[in-house]
């Protein structure tokens, strides 16, 4: 079965799409990484909308993405903070790799807003796709891509 005989009903690509392929939840998701965990926080530094925030803050707890942490300041009514979960967590290397697309093709001539060190030795980040039983950075041609168990016929 070739790729356009099969069905992307069921593609994990376009699953994940759903839940945080909007710009502002990639957003979102960038300040979390970042340590910002407030709604009031968030809306300044991301600038958007109440209702957009809250709207793609709930969408992000229901996935289980973010996870909500009571805090309360003095003198204040409780409230909520969004912090990352280990799921949530597991987005960090899609954030990185758009920022290091974003840095080759999009990036200011001044250089990075972000300069991602390894704290233990101090050399740059960056994500690569490889080989588990290599080890070896690979490139789409040196790939091969064939239906998995989850493949379906397009109807």
């Amino acid at each position: 079965m070739k790729w356009l005989e099969m069905s992307t009903e069921n593609c994990t690509v376009q699953r994940t799409l759903d839940l945080v392929g909007e710009k502002w939840t990639l957003l979102i998701l960038r300040d979390a990484f970042n340590g910002v965990r407030r709604f009031d926080d968030l809306r300044r530094h991301v600038g958007l909308s109440e209702a957009v925030l809250a709207d793609r803050l709930r969408k992000l707890v229901a996935a289980g993405i973010l996870k909500t942490v009571p805090y309360q300041e003095e003198g204040s009514r409780t409230r909520q903070e969004y912090r990352l979960t280990g799921k949530g967590r597991d987005l960090w290397p899609v954030i990185v790799a758009l920022r290091q697309w974003g840095e080759t093709y999009v990036g200011s001539p001044e250089g990075p807003m972000l300069d991602i060190r390894h704290s233990d030795c101090g050399s740059a980040v960056r994500v690569v796709v490889e080989c588990v039983e290599e080890h070896a950075a690979l490139s789409p041609r040196e790939v091969t891509v064939r239906p998995g168990p989850g493949a379906r016929p397009r109807e």
